[in-house]
């Protein structure tokens, strides 16, 4: 996202970056023994009436893998629903993701995967309702770069236990390097496949994230983070010519995307890089989970933001969106999307460019334009835009031209966007006088802060729709503290935004069993019990097969001195590298390959206690 933060340096004399050093990081990021091979958990997501997704990665030296997965309704897993084996390889990083079918609507499952003898964690998800429903809250949550603090949110989210699913708007990961919190691994800008697989492994070793994914189902789209900063269809602003072709930047980063969330897949017949979908939650919600970034979108221009052709859904998206909420028989349109499309005006002189962002839908006025009238004209009512990207919380009328702020007559809908879990932008000092800056410019905007860290629960039901913010007090170390923020809402047939006078209380149905902890015991032996002497994890090595270079992506348990090693098949070594002495970590390091033949060979991580190996293949 582009910030409008530089607009407020211009207005006050200059902008003091909250600019923040590395500190020592205590371990909420690493390859816990117990987990062993599931290292990276368990997840759910798409959740359907009968259908959810479970995702799984196994760590594994050998080629494939076989895989067996069960669902059932208790924790113990008595009740068993369903099982199945599945075969997993490199060609999908030894991810393990499974469309469970015939289930029953409004259900609490519990899941597990096995291998070799070896248990995940339980896994608990939800299906969605069908019928007549009174109420359905979910938690939303955008941009949670690494780098910039711990996932406290995610952690405040997990211990609620009151929502069906996790929306998540985008900026999942970010593709940037950098420590200024959290080392990020790679540490550097990702560009292909393997650098998008191992930041993903990183990010999924995460204790906060983990832990959310292990308690519900998740409803993801992408930002532009995902692949590069202000991405569109034919390019990025993050993306320059001496970094590869775009195009294939932008399909291996979707490559790694599909592979490592519990997101389904698209028709290949169809399109294999879309991701807009739709969800039914019974006559109350029908939920449009938008692309703003890569399925359609033209570049970002200030020159062309009135060109009544410009878009940025594309038109085979927007008649979709369209078509769906007009053929809709809920009572609720959300939408899930990226970029703010509210209106924001932040210049309060008499020239120069009023708009903050050509980012947003500010960038594309035509096609915001079109949406609004294709609301009025065909009736389509209660219409809830929910958008990530900008850091920031708001709430939002949606004015057209005859917009009164005063009764919010003419507005077309309402849009609550979200702060982000960790992503930093300006300093606090900034958030008072900004947000009574943007108020004031843009009547449209009843809230607006631009500091707090944190997420919003969204509490639907048949007379209102309501959001309630929740801040973290900090993410620069782990915390369990957050407040209440405050909470807005829309009446049923209003279009517009009402204060809520306090924070939504759950239905009792919203909240179920949770998964345990730790994984199951089989034969009442404890089977991790020898493996508190792990000390390092090879997670994977890429690419493999390989041409010129190798990268080794592993952890540490404990700092240890580091070798890595390559022998032939007779057991030769042929090459070695000695890392020196490492402290407790998640690591990645290339070794070059040019003075090998093609042919197969073994990569051996050393550390003090432990030696992981994997088979690699060297092609011409």
């Amino acid at each position: 996202m582009r910030t409008l933060f530089l607009m407020f340096a211009l207005l006050y004399g200059g902008l003091c970056i909250n600019a923040q050093h590395p500190i020592d990081e205590p371990v909420r990021s690493s390859a816990r023994s117990s987990l062993e091979p599931f290292y990276h958990g368990v997840a759910s997501g798409d959740p359907l009436a009968d259908q959810v997704i479970i995702w799984t990665r196994v760590t594994t030296s050998d080629s494939t893998k076989s895989v067996q997965w069960r669902i059932a309704t208790d924790t113990g897993m008595v009740n068993l629903i369903d099982s199945g084996i599945v075969t997993t390889s490199s060609a999908v990083d030894y991810t393990v993701k499974v469309d469970v079918m015939n289930l029953t609507p409004n259900t609490f499952y519990y899941y597990e995967f096995e291998s070799d003898g070896m248990l995940s964690i339980r896994g608990r998800t939800r299906t969605a309702p069908v019928g007549d429903i009174d109420s359905i809250r979910f938690a939303v949550v955008s941009c949670s770069r690494y780098k910039d603090g711990f996932f406290n949110a995610y952690n405040r989210i997990t211990a609620r236990n009151d929502v069906s699913a996790v929306l998540h708007l985008g900026d999942y990961y970010y593709e940037g390097g950098g420590a200024d919190v959290r080392a990020t691994d790679p540490n550097y800008e990702i560009l292909n496949l393997n650098d998008y697989r191992m930041r993903l492994s990183h990010y999924k070793l995460d204790e906060d994230l983990l832990r959310l994914h292990q308690q519900q189902p998740f409803i993801c789209v992408w930002d532009d983070h995902e692949t590069a900063d202000n991405s569109w269809y034919g390019g990025a602003n993050n993306h320059d010519a001496n970094e590869g072709n775009w195009f294939d930047r932008k399909a291996q980063a979707i490559q790694a995307y599909y592979e490592w969330l519990p997101v389904r897949m698209p028709d290949p017949s169809v399109d294999t890089q879309r991701i807009y979908r739709r969800f039914n939650y019974g006559n109350l919600i029908d939920l449009h989970m938008l692309d703003t970034r890569l399925q359609g979108r033209e570049e970002q221009s200030w020159s062309t933001a009135t060109d009544p052709n410009r878009t940025i859904l594309g038109m085979d998206q927007f008649n979709w969106l369209i078509h769906g909420m007009d053929t809709s028989s809920a009572q609720w349109q959300l939408i899930g999307q990226q970029v703010m499309m509210a209106p924001l005006r932040v210049n309060p002189l008499p020239f120069g460019q009023q708009y903050a962002n050509d980012d947003q839908w500010d960038g594309y006025e035509a096609e915001r334009a079109n949406l609004y009238d294709s609301l009025f004209a065909k009736n389509i009512e209660n219409m809830v835009v929910l958008t990530g990207d900008i850091h920031t919380s708001w709430a939002n009328d949606l004015p057209t031209g005859s917009y009164n702020p005063s009764t919010g007559s003419g507005s077309a809908g309402v849009e609550f966007v979200v702060s982000s879990v960790t992503t930093l932008n300006g300093p606090a000092i900034l958030n008072s006088t900004g947000s009574f800056l943007i108020t004031s410019l843009n009547d449209h905007i009843k809230y607006a802060d631009l500091s707090e860290k944190g997420y919003y629960i969204i509490d639907v039901n048949k007379t209102r729709t309501q959001v309630d913010w929740f801040y973290v007090d900090r993410v620069d170390q782990p915390s369990t503290i957050e407040s209440y923020g405050t909470s807005w809402q829309t009446l049923d047939g209003s279009r517009h935004l009402t204060s809520a006078p306090a924070a939504a209380i759950p239905d009792s149905g919203q909240i179920g069993l949770m998964a345990p902890l730790d994984p199951r015991v089989i034969n009442t032996i404890p089977i991790r019990a020898i493996q508190s002497e792990i000390q390092s994890v090879l997670l994977g090595v890429y690419p493999n097969p390989f041409k010129e270079s190798i990268t080794l992506h592993y952890t540490l348990n404990v700092p240890q001195n580091v070798q890595v090693s390559i022998y032939d098949p007779l057991g030769h070594e042929l090459m070695q590298k000695d890392l020196g002495i490492q402290q407790q970590g998640i690591f990645q390091t290339s070794i070059s390959t040019t003075k090998l033949v093609a042919g197969t060979y073994i990569v051996v991580l050393n550390s003090e206690k432990q030696a992981e190996h994997r088979c690699i293949v060297k092609i011409k």
